[in-house]
């Protein structure tokens, strides 16, 4: 049988038994790396064996991953580790290679979420245009990046300079880098994301414009629990990205 690739497992927290707590607490200690999550004093390793450290100018990053750790109770539970998850993919993936997972943000340009619109009905039309266009009015200004949105679901080139201009904003330093391709993939739209990491959108708005059509159908058709159950996982991974690039925001 194969084993699962340990960056991925980290991802999605996949562990086939629950550790019991074996600590009395967590903290964070200064290292070499920026800021290292302990507990009781030894250091926390990822599954590729790195320091879980997160980086110097980030301590309350740290913090926020250590007291994901003292948050554990009998067992631990990487299900409900959002940030620890993140961080060890950052250490383990993204900072080994950063320019495929810029790429791959990039690659969401061309086919973003927010340029490809309903043609009904109109309540739906309506509210895509309140959620999306906001975000392609400040991708215009704040970047210069003028995306030209459709009706439809057949793809349409955007211009080479919108997307040139919106992977310029592509941060280059892992931690922001790793935090700005969880919330593309979460979201389906790397402008979103944008916006969400140079503060144009809050978690709840980003979350809210993601999910607009989402939203409709359930309105329309009735809560699926499984479904919610999915959601709200996914909106912890959201948070926790979101809590990177607010501790390293500039």
């Amino acid at each position: 049988m194969a084993h699962e690739n340990p960056v991925e497992a980290a991802r999605r927290g996949v562990r086939p038994v629950l550790r019991r707590r074996f600590y009395v607490r967590a903290g964070t200690a200064p290292v070499a790396e920026g800021h290292a999550v302990r507990l009781d004093d030894k250091p926390v390793l990822t599954p590729a064996r790195r320091v879980l450290a997160a980086p110097a100018p980030a301590p309350a990053l740290a913090a926020a991953i250590a007291a994901e750790w003292d948050s554990q109770r009998e067992v631990i539970d990487p299900g409900k580790m959002p940030l620890t998850r993140l961080a060890n993919v950052i250490i383990d993936g993204v900072a080994e290679r950063p320019p495929p997972v810029a790429a791959e943000i990039a690659k969401y340009l061309e086919s973003d979420l927010l340029l490809y619109r309903a043609a009904n009905p109109q309540g739906l039309v309506e509210r895509e245009r309140r959620h999306w266009d906001p975000v392609l009015a400040w991708g215009a200004e704040a970047l210069g990046a003028r995306f030209q949105p459709t009706v439809g679901v057949t793809h349409v080139a955007q211009p080479e300079e919108a997307l040139k201009a919106a992977e310029a904003a592509i941060p280059a330093d892992p931690w922001r880098l790793g935090a700005l391709h969880s919330v593309t993939t979460l979201t389906g739209s790397a402008l979103l994301a944008l916006a969400l990491a140079y503060r144009r959108l809050s978690v709840e708005e980003a979350w809210d414009a993601a999910n607009v059509d989402e939203d409709w159908n359930m309105e329309q058709w009735g809560r699926d629990e499984l479904a919610l159950e999915r959601r709200s996982f996914r909106f912890a991974e959201l948070e926790a990205a979101a809590t990177v690039l607010r501790c390293l925001a500039g």
